[in-house]
């Protein structure tokens, strides 16, 4: 039998922006740019989801990467938690 700890280490992890009042479109195109290495449209696509639904799934990974991603945009202001993909 495997532990729960086993399992979810093997289940993909999505990070996660919300919109927020304080950052620009601009701002969070350009954030996702420089820790992604999305070009400006694929970013921009991005932005506009968190911009008009609230929220984007801007990577899908590894935990211990999914954790770096997530400190990185945090460290840039962006409201990012992580969650367990379904």
């Amino acid at each position: 039998a495997r532990t729960d700890e086993e399992t979810s280490l093997d289940v993909p992890w999505n990070v996660v922006v919300h919109d927020d009042p304080v950052n620009l479109m601009q701002y969070v195109t350009f954030v996702l740019m420089k820790i992604f290495g999305y070009d400006e449209k694929k970013a921009a696509i991005l932005m506009m989801q968190v911009h008009k639904q609230g929220r984007s799934i801007v990577w899908t990974g590894q935990r211990e990467k999914a954790e770096f991603y997530v400190q990185q945009l945090q460290a840039h202001q962006l409201k990012t938690p992580l969650e367990k993909a379904a």
